[in-house]
């Protein structure tokens, strides 16, 4: 019991970033100019958290540029298998589609199975409000944005209406921060705004009438 009090203890007074090694960056074999390149994007999600422990922002940083390097990994496996399929002259259309789903279903795969060691590992040096705030960093802001802008153009949303909306935003942000581009996290998002205006429609609101009436409210403002 005494054991136990103790590690309560210190854990209340130094955290968990105190019991923790700094994480190494895995940028062996990597081109330099785009380990530098991830490496500033990383920091600049890191310096928006205010850490106090240097070493355990640095932690936080390769964590990040880990996490960005196995993202390109998993998409460059799947890129050099769709050309090499795509110069494969001895398959035919019906083998070539099979093949396509295959790599894609690979693809998927991996990235299900590292999705949830990243904010595990983030979770031995930061909170879980700051974790979020990485996702954020990571996926542009966009679900505030997102929540902000429905909020904004619809006054009338009820509470359950705006904690499907949320939830929704959180959903598709768990996808975006393993998209391969920025062209396709703002794709996954789109997905979900979708799903969005279909909800909201059919729970009675005449969207584009709300987007105009929010337009001349934004106009007015101004």
């Amino acid at each position: 019991m005494k054991i136990v009090k103790l590690l309560v203890f210190f854990y209340a007074v130094f955290g968990f970033g105190a019991f923790a090694a700094v994480v190494d960056l895995d940028s062996i074999n990597r081109d330099p100019s785009y380990v530098e390149a991830i490496i500033v994007r990383s920091q600049k999600i890191v310096d928006q958290l205010n850490l106090d422990d240097s070493q355990a922002a640095l932690s936080v940083r390769n964590i990040i540029a880990n996490r960005y390097f196995e993202l390109n990994d998993i998409y460059e496996k799947q890129d050099r298998a769709l050309n090499a399929l795509k110069d494969n002259t001895t398959f035919s259309d019906g083998q070539k589609k099979e093949e396509r789903e295959k790599i894609a279903n690979e693809k998927d795969a991996a990235l299900y199975h590292t999705h949830f060691a990243f904010p595990a590992n983030l979770f031995l040096f930061l909170t879980c409000e700051q974790i979020d705030a990485v996702k954020d960093g990571m996926t542009y802001g966009v679900v505030k944005v997102t929540y902000d802008a429905f909020c904004d153009m619809i006054p009338s949303l009820t509470d359950e209406e705006k904690k499907q909306i949320y939830a929704w935003l959180l959903e598709a942000r768990e996808y975006a921060i393993d998209g391969e581009s920025s062209s396709k996290k703002h794709e996954i998002f789109g997905k979900y705004k979708g799903r969005i205006n279909n909800y909201l429609s059919k729970r009675g609101y005449n969207l584009t009438q709300e987007r105009i009436e929010w337009e001349k409210r934004n106009k007015a403002g101004k």
